[in-house]
């Protein structure tokens, strides 16, 4: 008879895999891009030199290769903050330790146009996920190496983009500024775009501020790229895969550059 192999409630791990991702220390490179859908994983790992599929489950599929030599992981982590949560615990307690999100956004500031990119520098944190880990007040900054890496490398790839603060939302409605079903609109979100705008913010989603503020408490690095496919001023929508290729192009060009920086830093410890 084979003997049981007693599994943690607190932190279940079966046969090596983490419960939710299914993956393992070998499955993933410490380089991770994280979007939400998982169709858009291999739309990203089709830019890469070469890619292999190593889990999929629920939610979260995973894809692991090179891109200019680079490792580099894709991990989906579905829709909103909640799903945010357990992709970053898990991808940490397997090896991962650079976070960059790739995702679709909806722009709120003039002058912005369908197909730029949101390059975040923080977020507002009106996530309710978030807040199971730290205070409010704690604030969702992204880590001054990525966003540099991000804007470095949307100027090499001469893609428009915009730099700033996202607000990330729990839901795609109601708490984006849009009407709910029967034009069901609290008061106290009619004038939330306007008020965003006038504080500077960028764009909606509904995954960075999770995600900046998990990867600061873990000590981790992360940041985040979004291309416009919604335009809150001039009320436009559109789904295109030219579109949100340019954010998955630019979040795998920076993970190379962040990757050439680690291993010159590395070199240059291992030196002296």
């Amino acid at each position: 008879m084979v003997k049981k192999i007693p599994i943690s409630a607190s932190a279940p791990i079966l046969e090596g895999k983490q419960y939710h991702l299914a993956c393992g220390p070998k499955d993933i490179a410490p380089y991770v891009l994280t979007p939400g859908d998982p169709e858009r994983v291999g739309k990203i790992a089709s830019l890469w030199d070469s890619f292999q599929e190593k889990a999929y489950h629920r939610e979260y599929r995973t894809v692991t290769g090179f891109y200019y030599k680079t490792p580099i992981s894709c991990t989906s982590t579905g829709i909103g903050s909640p799903a945010m949560s357990i992709a970053v615990e898990e991808l940490t307690r397997i090896g991962a330790h650079t976070f960059i999100r790739v995702g679709t956004t909806g722009g709120i500031q003039p002058g912005q146009k369908m197909g730029d990119l949101v390059i975040s520098t923080g977020a507002v944190r009106l996530d309710g996920a978030s807040r199971d880990y730290v205070i409010p007040e704690y604030p969702a900054i992204a880590h001054y190496q990525v966003v540099q890496a991000l804007i470095q490398a949307a100027q090499e790839l001469k893609i428009p983009h915009h730099i700033g603060i996202t607000a990330s939302a729990d839901t795609f409605y109601t708490g984006q500024g849009r009407p709910g079903y029967n034009n069901y609109f609290p008061s106290t979100k009619q004038n939330l775009i306007s008020d965003m705008q006038q504080a500077g913010i960028q764009n909606f989603e509904m995954e960075v501020a999770c995600l900046f503020t998990l990867a600061s408490l873990f000590k981790k690095r992360a940041g985040a790229v979004c291309v416009i496919i919604a335009n809150r001023v001039t009320d436009e929508f559109e789904i295109n895969d030219e579109y949100q290729k340019r954010a998955g192009l630019v979040a795998s060009h920076a993970i190379k550059i962040l990757h050439q920086q680690d291993t010159k830093k590395s070199s240059i410890g291992s030196n002296s």
